[in-house]
């Protein structure tokens, strides 16, 4: 039997999709069994020319991480969409829009001001902000165009499938692999990932307490046999699919939101809201020593704290640009 031909790519993300494809560990040697790898820029060299040259449906399965942020991005997206018989949004970024998608509350004007002209640790008295274009003596130099709102890869092309994570656990690359390998796939649009919440995964103790205050990790420490969210600190654990093992709150960290809404849920932010009002004391409303607005006020960034993987996916998707 032929192997089949994977590619990898890599778009707007920190890099952590491409370290979990190593983490599989001794399971690595089971996609090279069946596997082999034919567009990987990061671990090989090939130029986009390549793949345009690859006849269309070439590549069997690609793995595509990171959000869309610019057009060159963009343009890879369709390429391999192309090029791939299947197209799999691999990771938090590509899924929901991952932590890049945070970019949604300003807009390129206002990040380009910040990076490069009001960031403190930045000297540029020259006031130099990149151009996509510029004329030098030896030709134009060129640079992708620097897009203002970040996108999902489903925003741009038709997405076969989701791995959620950020990154992905290893166990979900390799249930991947091994259904890819098999013919064993279900439904188109499926997320491969089982539907649980985190908090399905937590084995700490949970006694349905009520909490008035919201507490940070940085001043308090959890104690590592109670509920996290009982105890004050916010995880989003009951509004996170699962399939991480519960990794994080192992460690004594409240759960971020990497695994993406949990199945049958509108949205992900919402949803932590709605399980966030049942903890919160909001049945103490009409005690008068009750300060709801002072106990939001520990809430520093509810946006990065709800949405944090999901706004450009999200009801909300960006801020709104005059």
């Amino acid at each position: 039997m032929s192997k089949l031909k994977f590619g990898f790519y890599w778009a707007a993300s920190c890099g952590g999709c491409e370290v979990a494809v190593i983490d599989i560990h001794e399971a690595v040697l089971e996609v090279i069994e069946v596997a082999d790898i034919v567009f990987w820029p990061v671990a090989m060299d090939i130029k986009y020319k390549d793949v345009e040259a690859m006849e269309d449906g070439y590549i069997d399965v690609c793995l595509f991480n990171g959000a869309i942020r610019n057009d060159e991005q963009e343009h890879l997206a369709k390429l391999l969409r192309k090029k791939s018989k299947y197209l799999v949004a691999f990771g938090s970024c590509a899924h929901t829009g991952g932590i890049p998608g945070l970019g949604n509350l300003a807009n390129k004007k206002e990040i380009f001001d910040r990076a490069y002209l009001s960031s403190p640790s930045t000297p540029n008295e020259s006031k130099v902000v990149p151009v996509p274009e510029l004329e030098v003596p030896e030709g134009k130099l060129t640079i992708p165009h620097f897009y203002n709102t970040v996108a999902t890869l489903d925003d741009i092309v038709d997405v076969d499938y989701y791995i959620p994570g950020c990154p992905p656990p290893p166990s979900l690359v390799v249930g991947a692999v091994r259904a890819i390998a098999s013919g064993n796939l279900p439904p188109k649009g499926a997320i491969l990932a089982p539907e649980l919440a985190v908090c399905d995964e937590c084995d700490r103790e949970k006694t349905d307490k009520r909490v008035n205050e919201i507490k940070r990790v940085i001043y308090d420490t959890p104690d590592t046999e109670k509920c996290l969210l009982e105890q004050g600190f916010l995880c989003m654990g009951p509004a996170t699919r699962g399939a991480c093992e519960a990794k994080c709150i192992d460690a004594n960290m409240p759960c971020t939101g990497c695994g993406g809404v949990l199945p049958g849920a509108l949205e992900q932010g919402s949803a932590m809201v709605s399980a966030l009002s049942t903890v919160m004391g909001l049945d103490n409303e009409k005690d008068p020593d009750f300060d709801f607005e002072a106990m939001l006020a520990k809430l520093k960034d509810p946006v990065g704290t709800f949405y944090k993987y999901s706004l450009p996916s999200s009801i909300i998707h960006r801020r709104i640009m005059k």
